[in-house]
């Protein structure tokens, strides 16, 4: 955006910092002000541009001194402060700018991605491999390449189990059929699927999380059950975040479930 504002006046009218390694107020005093300050030639009507990356990490006087430059500097300047925690930031810097929220990536965009990457790095896969990307990388960009490099650097062909060797998750399709026992009411057979789930070493949170994606994305349940299905599963997730995280959690978790269908809250 920058680029297509400024044209060839980018290289002097944009000064881009990563503010996690940048941080300090010497940072916000010298460079920024100094940046800010400077005179430059650039087409009518256009501002100077400072970007701002993980701005979140600036500390608080970091912050405050940055508020005063914004102030001083409106007429000619132009700030975009990118963070992943809004809150981070300072009211009075949030007061002064308007806040653009991105949602995470939709699965089709983040698999059109990572096809045309394998195309261009000449990477075999396999359509199983690459949705399993898609579902480890939960609309995170960076999560898929990474998984993608990760499983390629160690195997060097992208399949569904190489994926989840590297990634280290529970398999879905092992998720996958403790839902079905649930929604079948066999109590017995999906408290010994969660058992042996558990011995496999998987944490907690492992579990839960990847309980929660896999009962979210089945078009097979019916959508009130899914739904109290959900919930319960939010309901034992924050149990598991306050620190009990212990199997009888999981398999009461499951009784619930279990209960859920059995209950027939929706009938089919």
């Amino acid at each position: 955006l920058a680029r297509q504002l400024l044209g060839s006046s980018y290289s002097s009218g944009v000064l881009e910092l990563n503010a996690s390694d940048a941080r300090g107020i010497d940072v916000v005093r010298n460079r920024i002000k100094g940046f800010a300050m400077n005179k430059v030639n650039l087409p009518p009507g256009r501002h100077k541009i400072i970007i701002l990356d993980e701005a979140d990490s600036m500390t608080a006087s970091a912050q405050q001194a940055l508020r005063r430059t914004m102030e001083i500097y409106s007429n000619t300047t132009r700030f975009a402060l990118a963070c992943n925690i809004s809150t981070k930031i300072i009211e009075p810097i949030q007061s002064r700018g308007a806040i653009l929220r991105y949602s995470k990536l939709g699965d089709s965009q983040v698999l059109s991605r990572i096809k045309e990457v394998c195309t261009a790095e000449n990477v075999s896969y396999t359509n199983d491999g690459l949705e399993s990307i898609v579902f480890t990388a939960e609309g995170d960009m960076r999560n898929a390449l990474n998984n993608l490099q990760a499983t390629h650097s160690g195997f060097g062909h992208i399949n569904q189990v190489n994926v989840f060797k590297v990634c280290d998750q529970p398999h879905p399709t092992v998720v996958r059929g403790i839902i079905s026992a649930c929604i079948k009411g066999e109590t017995a057979v999906a408290v010994d699927q969660m058992k042996a789930l558990w011995g496999t070493g998987y944490s907690c949170n492992d579990i839960i999380g990847t309980l929660f994606k896999v009962t979210r994305a089945n078009l097979d349940i019916p959508e009130a059950l899914k739904l109290e299905y959900l919930r319960e599963i939010g309901f034992t997730h924050m149990r598991i975040a306050e620190g009990v995280n212990s199997l009888l959690q999981l398999l009461g978790l499951v009784s619930r479930l279990c209960l859920k269908s059995s209950q027939g809250i929706v009938k089919s």
